[in-house]
């Protein structure tokens, strides 16, 4: 080897890394900090908002329109609703007409029609005299609509608020919500799993640009439907909407987005959602704190009527923290929890919404009811009145405290429960069987005809993909800082273990290796070196792992810098639960690691012996993951290659057909909002061209099939070839698992990024 003009002992500017301990935890503990800090202060913002924009009647109408069309989106509200004219009474020759029936009022079983092979299912209490109002009345998740309406037991007479409610005059629907239950969340053929039903509806939806709450927000408009409909007498009763719990949540969403509904009462569910990351993981909504708390729905709400009774939330104590893989023993679901809200908390929450109400000239129309006693709740007297008295209607109190029978004999709720459930499963799955359409759709504007025209048409689709779907967070706005020590060396090579700053307490971490024989003056191409799952920089330069092959240090030795970063996808439970916490931010784990890479880029680039114009990125496993999401935005990446991760993303995401799916397994943090619908991976590769792009795809690797693999890339080199550049684009197959194994690759890289190896 020749002489290099570079001191093997530091790197240029470098100041001592003195850090001890585990590098990696220390930096999933800062961005903690970070989004921590960040949560606050989306708290505060939206605080500051509510009372610097207190005229909220004054917004433009196609503001006011904007504003809920971006919350249906994130909410999952994607399909148009089927019409509504009528109910559909559910019986049969063994089943009655009519379910129960008092002096007063009758009661059905109900279907109506919501979107295309989804309706919503409950109960009809139907008053015998024309209604003062209309009242969709939702339990929580974990009740039926007969324990509300009084029909089975479960809930003390005070607590069946929709038996209240028609009883002071009102016509009362009641949907069956799904439930926490587990017993039907997998599919027999694979694996069950210990997933509530909400959340694995949640898993596979999200990815849609769907959600379980869009679902029943979409069951309860379509009641609105219904009940504004001409066929409704009389037509002018107006509609409320009354919910507890998981109905407290579909009545604020739905409240907030229709003004039809003239009145809202929201019970057991108003507080504060900075926590929200500490919810079930069904709760979880994409930027909902970028505008959309607890208050700011409430202000949504304004001038119509709204009451927020603090009653406690139903207590679900949810699954604990998975800490290790060792220790998952087959736990899928994400950790999370329900709790009360603290009557201040409620109290506070409901103060932020006031100026809203007094500057439209309600002040009087948003009502906290504060029971005495958590027997008088969910639906006190104080609720209901104060709802009713909302309205504009008298109450009328003809029965109080009937007690209707169920007429129905052999009646099971779990088997409503099981087609509902059954029912939206099939709706996401036909979505994704449909959503090559919907992205050759989206698309549309890409143009081909030329590299220039691609490139500045494809800037907009990279934008998106960045900002609405991975979620930028701020540009790094620190100096490098840059700290170093020796990592050690070959006769190929130098290593420098070194950290850079990138945001406030957010660093990256990662090894340099640079070969001996670096001439003066010359500049060599890099290759960052990525990682996967749970790993470390060392992982890709020492013989200890066999799945990476040691391929940082054999690149090295073949007259390659190298540069292996740490990226933030470690320490289990904990980089999980930064993407809860990063979600309603409108951000996503890969927000913090392009940030990491946009840090290191301009640092690499700084370097005299760099040639920034060849900087080549290469990943495995969730490194491979990195490579479809990095490189994507940061043009600077000269190429890409994905190893052991390209497939049909959405499928291997949200189909209930594959053993190897993310359904069936603990990594709940994977699905990214909307993703299906606008970029799989061939849309994510369209984003690398005209740069290089490049597959390794084992046949035994068992992330995806060899089908799967070979039908999305396929898209990917028509596009290139469209492009009239198909020979920067390939994929290489070799008999083997899951590994780096370089054959193929390697000299994709000496090709690409203008090398001979030496």
């Amino acid at each position: 080897m020749g002489q290099s003009h570079f001191d093997a002992s530091h790197l240029p500017d470098a100041a001592p890394l003195d850090e001890a301990g585990d590098i990696a935890a220390q930096m999933i503990a800062g961005i903690h900090r970070y989004l921590d800090r960040e949560l606050r202060a989306a708290d505060q913002t939206a605080a500051a908002r509510l009372q610097s924009e207190p005229a909220a009647n004054e917004l433009s109408e196609t503001a006011v329109q904007e504003r809920r069309q971006e919350f249906a989106h994130i909410i999952g509200m994607a399909d148009d609703r089927k019409p509504a004219p009528s109910l559909e009474f559910v019986c049969s020759t063994t089943d009655p007409f009519r379910v129960a029936a008092t002096p007063t009022y009758d009661v059905h079983a109900v279907r109506w029609p919501v979107l295309d092979g989804v309706d919503g299912e409950g109960l009809l209490l139907r008053p015998k005299r024309p209604p003062s109002a209309h009242v969709i009345a939702v339990p929580d998740a974990d009740w039926t609509p007969e324990m509300l309406a009084g029909l089975a037991p479960g809930l003390a007479p005070a607590q069946q608020f929709a038996r209240r409610l028609v009883e002071r005059g009102c016509q009362v629907v009641v949907p069956a919500l799904i439930d926490r239950d587990h017993s039907l969340s997998g599919n027999p053929a694979i694996r069950m799993t210990d997933q509530p039903h909400r959340e694995f509806i949640y898993r596979m939806a999200f990815e849609m640009g769907r959600h379980v709450i869009g679902y029943e927000v979409q069951k309860l408009l379509a009641l609105v439907d219904f009940f504004t409909s001409p066929q409704q007498a009389p037509e002018d009763a107006p509609v409320a909407v009354f919910g507890y719990g998981e109905g407290g949540l579909l009545a604020l969403y739905s409240g907030a987005l229709d003004e039809r509904i003239s009145g809202v009462g929201v019970s057991g569910y108003f507080r504060n959602r900075r926590d929200l990351w500490q919810e079930p993981l069904y709760r979880n909504v994409w930027r909902l704190l970028r505008g959309y708390s607890d208050a700011e729905l409430a202000a949504m709400v304004a001038p119509r009527s709204l009451v927020v009774e603090a009653t406690p939330a139903p207590a679900v104590p949810g699954a604990p923290p998975i800490r290790h893989q060792e220790h998952a023993r087959g736990q899928t679901t994400a950790p999370g929890k329900i709790e009360p809200a603290p009557l201040d908390e409620v109290a506070a929450e409901v103060d932020r919404a006031r100026a809203r109400f007094a500057a439209a000239g309600a002040a009087d129309r948003l009502v906290l009811v504060e029971p005495p006693a958590a027997a008088d709740g969910p639906g006190s007297d104080a609720a209901l009145a104060a709802l009713l008295a909302g309205l504009g209607v008298k109450a009328r109190d003809e029965a109080a405290n009937t007690q209707p029978r169920d007429a129905r004999s052999d009646f099971d709720p779990a088997e409503r429960t099981k087609q509902q459930f059954k029912q939206l499963v099939a709706h996401v799955q036909g979505s994704i069987d449909q959503a090559w359409r919907v992205r050759e759709a989206f698309w549309n504007d890409a143009d081909t005809s030329s590299l220039e025209e691609w490139e500045e048409s494809t800037a907009a689709y990279r934008q998106r993909f960045w900002e609405d779907l991975i979620g930028r967070c701020p540009d790094p706005s620190l100096p490098f800082n840059l700290r170093s020590r020796p990592y050690g060396d070959s006769d190929a090579w130098w290593g420098h273990e070194v950290t850079l700053d990138v945001l406030a307490d957010v660093f990256t971490h990662g090894i340099l290796l640079i070969p001996k024989d670096i001439a003066p003056g010359e500049r060599r191409p890099v290759v960052v070196c990525q990682h996967g799952l749970e790993g470390r920089p060392e992982d890709v330069i020492t013989e200890d792992k066999d799945a990476y092959s040691a391929f940082a240090a054999r690149l090295a030795e073949r007259g390659y810098i190298t540069y292996a970063p740490q990226n933030p996808y470690i320490g289990f439970h904990e980089f999980r639960t930064l993407q809860r916490k990063a979600n309603p931010l409108g951000w996503t784990l890969f927000s913090f690691a392009i940030a990491q890479h946009e840090q290191l880029l301009r640092w690499l680039a700084a370097l005299p012996f760099v040639d920034a114009d060849r900087i080549g990125f290469y990943g495995l496993s969730y490194g491979g993951k990195a490579a479809m999401r990095i490189p994507t935005v940061l043009t600077q990446y000269a190429l890409s290659i994905c190893s052991g991760d390209f497939n049909e993303w959405l499928r291997k995401c949200a189909s209930t057909d594959y053993f190897s799916g993310y359904l069936f397994n603990h990594e709940w943090e994977i699905p990214e909002f909307d993703l299906g619908r606008t970029f799989n991976y061939a849309e994510m590769a369209y984003l690398m061209a005209p740069r290089p792009f490049m597959v390794e795809r084992g046949h035994r690797d068992a992330v995806a099939s060899d089908e799967w693999c070979a039908h999305e890339y396929a898209r990917v080199q028509r596009r290139y070839a469209d492009l009239k550049i198909p020979d920067r684009a390939e994929i290489y197959y070799f008999d083997g698992g899951h590994m780096i194994e370089g054959t193929g690759t390697f000299p994709f890289l000496d090709r690409h990024l203008n090398w001979t190896p030496r």
